[in-house]
């Protein structure tokens, strides 16, 4: 019997051993003493673009000139994937990703009391978003024309709403499925979207070869000017410089996501606390209050 009772005790101590362990892990060991550590897309990225203006980290000087005022400490991600994986491994980072990336790996923070959804960013309770755009120099024609028509249509939409807030009431697609080979480059916000339309298009036209160029909006943009692909895609609105030489087609809204690691106990941010956060002036996740 007492043999039965040391076992059933080094069973029970073992379960609180892990039960321990589990809550350690799940936030109670997370040292709000610690630096944040704050990382930041690169320049040209169309989401670092919306998100320091949409946060007030981009500040107009004295003469009227934009200020990207994103701290120098910064650690900077070239990709969508590289600022995910920084954050999912570092429980004392910060960042933001298109809502359209989000996985399991981190945790969307709320901003100013409302939660990163579809549907509070259709309520407009959720204000850090922005639009999906392509574009291309000149009208589109031929293939290029008609995945725009697909994109644009009750079908592509409803691919795009997978992801993202899809445009309402557009009609049915009624292309002529033209065989071809087109490339379509730009943001890697805008990739995960665009990858689920080409797929979907794919089994309507297999005849059609569409190779997607994940890269940055501003690169997207400069490629369709310059004739390196025929549909650039921008996780912004285009600059006056760009609008001057292509065609912009909004395909969808998209909300910016701040996100944490999952250790990190808090949940949510003021607009205003992010900002101080992407400028510097806080540093550590105790001064958060």
């Amino acid at each position: 019997m007492k043999k039965k009772l040391v076992i059933i005790l080094t069973l029970l101590a073992a379960t609180l051993t892990a039960c321990s362990s589990n809550a350690a892990e799940s936030g109670s060991s997370f040292n709000q003493s610690n630096d944040i550590s704050v990382v930041s897309r690169e320049d040209g990225s169309g989401t670092r673009g919306a998100f320091i203006e949409l946060l007030g980290v981009e500040e107009r000087d004295a003469d009227g000139n934009k200020k990207d005022r994103t701290t120098l400490e910064a650690v900077i991600a070239d990709k969508t994937a590289v600022m995910m994986t920084n954050v999912a491994n570092d429980p004392y980072s910060i960042g933001y990703v298109s809502m359209g990336s989000l996985n399991d790996t981190v945790k969307a923070l709320e901003i100013d009391g409302a939660s990163a959804t579809v549907e509070n960013i259709k309520n407009g309770s959720y204000k850090v978003q922005r639009p999906f755009n392509i574009a291309t120099k000149g009208e589109a024609t031929g293939l290029a024309k008609d995945f725009i028509d697909f994109i644009l249509s009750a079908e592509g939409q409803a691919v795009v709403g997978g992801k993202c807030i899809a445009i309402d009431n557009m009609p049915a697609y009624a292309g002529d499925k033209p065989s071809g080979k087109i490339t379509v480059g730009g943001s890697s916000s805008v990739a995960p979207v665009m990858q689920d339309l080409i797929e979907a298009y794919r089994l309507i036209n297999p005849d059609a070869e569409i190779v997607l160029d994940e890269t940055d909006s501003s690169a997207g943009m400069n490629d369709a000017i310059n004739g390196t692909c025929d549909i650039g895609m921008a996780s912004r609105a285009l600059k006056d410089s760009e609008l001057e030489q292509l065609n912009e087609i909004m395909i969808a809204i998209d909300g910016i996501a701040v996100i944490a690691n999952k250790s990190n106990p808090i949940t949510g941010l003021t607009s205003g606390q992010v900002k101080d956060i992407y400028i510097g002036e806080i540093t550590k996740w105790s001064g958060i209050k």
